[in-house]
């Protein structure tokens, strides 16, 4: 399984592969995250796409890897979540922008999904300019992280634009 961008590839990690990002995570709260994520990949194995950490991998330098994202579980409404994290000497290339385009696409073309949603810290104006630029607005919700974005797909338009 792999996804292809302009600049990038995009897969997801294997349960063993996750055991050694968690291993090597300093940050708790990403440790926690990405334990809950391998959690959800065997506990769904025939899903565990939506549950695993993906890469985000370079194709012109083989094995360097830029970021990663995270669909967070399948739910039973066809609404899926992203996560995302880009390296610090990564940023400003535009690579988190066109894997977030490439993932909402290629998820709203799989089986029984319906929507893709996102959730960012209020205070996090990167992460913001890159869901606005790949089509995402904001719900009108607040979630646990901040504000709550969907991507601007006609049902959502419809939904999300009147009145908010």
């Amino acid at each position: 399984m792999r996804v292809e961008t302009e600049r990038m590839y995009l897969y997801p990690l294997s349960d063993e592969e996750i055991r050694l990002v968690i291993e090597k995570e300093s940050d708790p709260e990403m440790k926690q995250a990405y334990t809950e994520m391998l959690e959800g990949s065997l506990s769904n194995p025939d899903k565990r796409i939506w549950y695993a950490i993906w890469n985000m991998e370079l194709k012109d330098e083989p094995e360097t890897i830029v970021g990663d994202f995270c669909f967070k579980g399948f739910g039973d409404d066809g609404v899926i979540e992203i996560g995302y994290g880009l390296k610090e000497e990564y940023r400003h290339h535009g690579y988190m922008t066109e894997a977030v385009k490439a993932i909402t696409e290629w998820a709203l073309s799989q089986d029984g999904v319906k929507q893709v949603e996102a959730e960012t810290d209020a205070e996090n104006l990167a992460s913001q300019k890159v869901l606005f630029r790949t089509g995402f607005i904001r719900n009108g919700k607040i979630g646990e992280e901040g504000p709550r974005f969907v991507y601007g797909c006609k049902e959502g338009m419809k939904k999300y634009t009147n009145g908010h």
